[in-house]
């Protein structure tokens, strides 16, 4: 089943920055951004971080969370956060389960060499777990005020 707009997000528990697991059901009642992207302090993927950081506080006053999900380790996202002073959770997908379940897992190609890695995505889940919008392919400039927008409304 298809990650879609109008349909229940997935359910999932993944290791968190802040050193605990961390799950859907957690945000219940709040809107949940849930973004992935391909890897902690590259270019693209720092600038998507750091736009989300600098529109936390129009998130949060609206009762949004932001949640970052990429393929990296633990211990390289409390880096990047800390680095970077991101302050919501990093959340750790290393067998790529979730991203599968939300469509983020895909095959990708560079230089004619196919592989499988991370869709830049981004899903706007309700505070009834419903998906409100769906992202895919994103390009970073911009697209947190398409979210807020997505949030606002």
């Amino acid at each position: 089943m298809a990650v879609a707009v109008g349909k229940k997000a997935p359910a999932f528990t993944l290791p968190a920055s802040n050193g605990k697991d961390a799950s859907l059901a957690d945000f219940a009642g709040r809107t949940v951004v849930l973004y992935f992207y391909p890897k902690d302090d590259t270019t693209g993927c720092t600038r998507e971080a750091c736009d989300f950081r600098d529109a936390a506080q129009r998130l949060t006053s609206r009762k949004a969370v932001v949640l970052g999900v990429s393929p990296d380790s633990l211990k390289s996202h409390e880096s990047f956060r800390d680095k970077f002073g991101l302050p919501f959770l990093l959340l750790s997908d290393a067998d790529h389960k979730v991203a599968g379940a939300y469509g983020a897992w895909v095959k990708k190609t560079m230089y004619g060499r196919e592989y499988m890695g991370i869709e830049r995505s981004t899903f706007v889940i309700g505070p009834d777990g419903m998906v409100k919008a769906v992202f895919r392919k994103v390009k970073v400039d911009g697209h947190v005020d398409e979210v807020l927008a997505v949030v606002a409304s």
